[in-house]
């Protein structure tokens, strides 16, 4: 095996391995209770399309597709824990770690700004991760962010992976890892409502004959091990509201 590949490996197992075993990860003084890594499940389905929860990481999750969202570049935003998720936990980290530090190059560049809604495609080399293509999507200024917003970025994740011509893709908010104190359920929520809603949109253009895709089979949302049931309720909630 290559040094590089087995670096990557021992990097993964790590990761997984922490989740696991590790029941007090974002505080000392809170016991948080988590779920193990790897761990899935099929909350609901709405239109054809299975909607998925995953403990797991957007550099690990294999997908043809993968979906992170990034803020606006700030000095060491994803590194400085708190208010940031430790490394070992943070899945924003490991996509950089795993892209040689591509992602913060690009924000700390201006290359890519993260500004609102803003897109940047990406082929990663083989083996880097575990998607054939990554998906960037700005969140904008951190200051100013609301969890409305999240609607927006899926509806334009839905829309680039019917571009692209994808049947499923990893959505990732990376919004705890970037330190930001959101609520998960309302997040989640909202990424499931967004992504639908662009689907049904371009429904209705293909009904018009107006619009030509490959039907989208599931989306995968990813959450951290601390976040996965209540990111669950979020994603239950929003799916008996599409299928009313």
């Amino acid at each position: 095996m290559k040094t590089t590949n087995l670096k990557n490996t021992l990097k993964i197992f790590l990761f997984a391995s922490i989740f696991i075993s590790t029941p007090q990860i974002y505080s000392a003084q809170t016991t948080v209770q988590t779920t193990p890594a790897n761990t899935s499940k099929i909350w609901g389905k709405v239109d054809g399309i299975a909607i998925e929860g995953m403990v797991q990481g957007p550099s690990t999750e294999i997908a043809p597709l993968q979906i992170a969202c990034v803020f606006e570049y700030t000095e060491g935003d994803i590194f400085n824990s708190p208010p940031a998720l430790p490394a070992a936990v943070n899945g924003m980290v490991h996509l950089d770690e795993s892209l040689k530090g591509l992602i913060t190059d690009l924000r700390k560049s201006g290359k890519f700004a993260g500004h609102s809604l803003e897109t940047l495609l990406i082929t990663p080399p083989s083996g880097t991760i575990g998607a054939k293509k990554l998906l960037l999507i700005g969140l904008g200024d951190r200051n100013k962010f609301t969890p409305e917003l999240m609607q927006q970025v899926a509806s334009v994740g839905m829309e680039e992976a019917l571009r692209l011509g994808v049947t499923k893709y990893g959505f990732a908010t990376d919004l705890k890892d970037a330190g930001i104190d959101s609520p998960t359920a309302e997040v989640a929520g909202y990424g499931v409502t967004g992504a639908i809603n662009a689907y049904r949109t371009e429904l209705y253009l293909k009904d018009k004959k107006m619009s030509s895709f490959k039907p989208i089979e599931k989306i995968t949302l990813l959450a951290g091990p601390a976040f996965f049931t209540t990111a669950g309720e979020g994603i239950t909630k929003a799916i008996g509201a599409l299928n009313k």
